[in-house]
């Protein structure tokens, strides 16, 4: 038995008689949508802002298989055994050091109430502030042979200087201390944030199963957080990777001091950038690490119900324990050294006070605020390109745009030296052949070189938190904003920017701060005559000069403040519902 399809009406040419008739080729285009087959220009945009983000590291990874054996014997044989084993050391300190005191500080000031929880809410944020090289040079003035406190104690007990022993804060130790005290607020940061997005349903649970605050902490609050925690450690390990001025005053031999003197002390380009590479795979390693930690876990909130957080109140000893453990941070990572620093500003300060002074803060705000400009933009491009064509070659161009972040100073600075140095080489060759001039390093020794690499380290600072805004912005107001004729830029412009003006501002302060207190990139890239705030105090303390290195040191700091500030109030107000429950407190 066959069976019969509907008969066409007279005049018409059935369906199949219309596929037979169109070539296959044009019926396989047809199906495959316009943007698959050519990229779209927001997709171009991404993929070039990627690339350009990505040279250094590229360039630094190319030099691996180049040979410099020679090299490699010298310092295998010197001191490349040391640059491992105090790098290793340095990042498991530090990284076990912040993970206790910043979850520790996290659960008191989320779950329990205690005098002066709302003053540490924000206060245990200001160590933040704080750069590493900064509270080096502090520490060293008060507590050396010299220094206030060892006179003091040899004034009140008559002691000599074979009498008493004390610690030697230029040391391995001393500096897995001091940037453990800086660092901590990264994981309390994420660990605070954590806490307070939890569910009570599940804290719930375990109170009727017998547990208490204490045993909840452990048991349930610390696994729930688990992501946010391991986070803030991989963040804290990638800055302890990249630290240069600390390490570098205390004498401490890791990969990023050895890089700077590979390439300015021994003049090996090659050697300096395989030594960065061996610090990049520390770094990826780290990252790995971190998210095979995780495996397939996902915390979710299955409830769109949220309820005030239950209220762990402390009384007689445990509240002023509680007090103390938030004091300390406090006190130590941020008080103590900036006290100190203003006492030395104000007995002696800088001798170039005045115009010379008002030149590095020139250079330090002109560069900052380009840098903060050029990541904000770049940063808005990746993003809403991300949102127009959510494709799996936009996300892998975020993805490598973004890890910048994770890729030390030292590091960006030397794959980017390189290509640029020769690009000067050839530009004064060709300038020469034809004109009869060399003009000189125009992009090696200009700011410009300063700028794209402040670009590239901190591009995912701005990113994230400019992603993060976009994504809360309904995607009807882009259909409703077609339909009115706006192309996609405009709808950018007169839609999204305005929504976002908070979170620009946010993402391009972040960046200023930063930029303002980075130093390995500045001390190896900046041009020459070319100092800002950073590079005048690592100077002065490089020369034992700590009192007149103060007052550079403490305009760094106190620049740093107001962004902390804003940081703890956006945390406050993350969980639905929190605004009324803190005016309630």
């Amino acid at each position: 038995m066959i069976r019969r399809g509907r008969a066409s009406r007279p005049g018409q040419t059935s369906s199949l008689a219309k596929e037979s008739r169109v070539p296959l080729s044009a019926t396989i285009r047809s199906a495959v949508p316009r943007n698959r087959r050519r990229l779209a220009p927001w997709t171009l945009l991404t993929l070039a802002i990627a690339l350009a983000v990505a040279v250094p590291v590229l360039v630094v990874l190319a030099h691996v298989l180049m040979p410099s054996r020679e090299v490699w014997a010298h310092l295998a044989d010197t001191v490349l055994g040391r640059y491992l084993v105090n790098t290793l050391v340095l990042a498991l300190g530090v990284g076990l050091g912040t993970a206790v005191i910043g979850t520790g500080t996290a659960w008191l000031v989320a779950m329990c109430r205690f005098p002066g929880r709302r003053l540490f809410e924000w206060a245990l944020l200001l160590p933040l502030a704080m750069p590493t090289y900064v509270i080096a040079y502090a520490y060293t003035d008060f507590l050396q042979y010299s220094g206030p406190l060892q006179s003091e104690l040899r004034a009140l007990f008559g002691w000599e200087y074979d009498d008493y022993a004390f610690p030697d804060i230029r040391s391995l130790g001393g500096a897995v201390v001091l940037i453990t005290l800086v660092l901590y607020p990264y994981v309390y940061l994420l660990a605070r944030a954590s806490f307070l997005e939890q569910s009570v349903c599940v804290l719930d649970v375990g109170r009727t199963l017998g547990r208490g605050p204490w045993r909840l902490f452990p048991t349930i609050a610390v696994p729930l957080a688990r992501p946010a925690i391991v986070g803030g450690v991989s963040l804290v390990l990638m800055e302890t990777l990249n630290e240069f001025g600390a390490v570098q005053y205390f004498g401490v031999d890791t990969f990023t001091t050895g890089i700077y003197r590979t390439w300015f002390g021994m003049g090996e380009q090659v050697a300096a950038a395989q030594l960065a590479a061996c610090l990049l795979l520390f770094v990826m390693l780290a990252v790995l690490l971190e998210r095979a930690s995780r495996g397939k876990r996902r915390y979710f909130h299955t409830t769109g119900r949220y309820r005030q957080l239950p209220e762990f109140r402390l009384h007689g000893a445990r509240a002023w324990a509680a007090m103390a453990a938030c004091s300390l941070p406090v006190l130590v990572g941020f008080v103590i050294p900036g006290a100190i620093l203003a006492d030395m500003a104000y007995e002696q300060g800088d001798s170039v006070l005045g115009a010379r002074f008002l030149e590095f803060v020139g250079n330090s705000l002109t560069l900052a605020t380009l840098a903060a400009g050029v990541a904000v933009c770049l940063a808005v491009a990746l993003s809403y390109g991300v949102r127009l064509h959510p494709g799996r070659v936009p996300r892998l161009a975020t993805r490598i745009a973004a890890m910048g972040y994770a890729v030390p100073g030292s590091v960006v600075a030397v794959g980017i030296l390189i290509p640029f140095t020769w690009l000067d080489l050839q530009l004064n060759a060709w300038l020469d052949t034809w004109f009869g001039t060399r003009p000189g390093l125009l992009l090696s020794g200009s700011a410009f070189i300063l700028v794209y690499a402040y670009v590239v380290r901190f591009l995912a600072v701005s990113f994230n938190t400019v992603e993060a805004s976009l994504s809360k912005v309904t995607p009807s107001m882009d259909a409703a904003a077609r339909t009115l004729g706006q192309s996609a830029g405009g709808t950018l412009r007169r839609v999204h920017t305005p929504l976002m003006r908070g979170s620009l501002l946010a993402a391009a302060l972040l960046v200023f701060v930063d930029v303002m207190k980075e130093l390995p990139a500045t001390v190896i890239l900046r041009p020459f005559n070319f100092d800002t705030l950073a590079v005048r105090a690592h100077n002065l303390a490089a020369d034992e000069r700590l009192a007149e290195a103060a007052a550079s040191s403490l305009t760094i700091v106190l620049v740093g403040v107001i962004p902390v500030i804003l940081l703890s109030r956006a945390i406050r107000r993350s969980r639905p519902g929190a605004e009324g429950e803190y005016k309630r407190l």
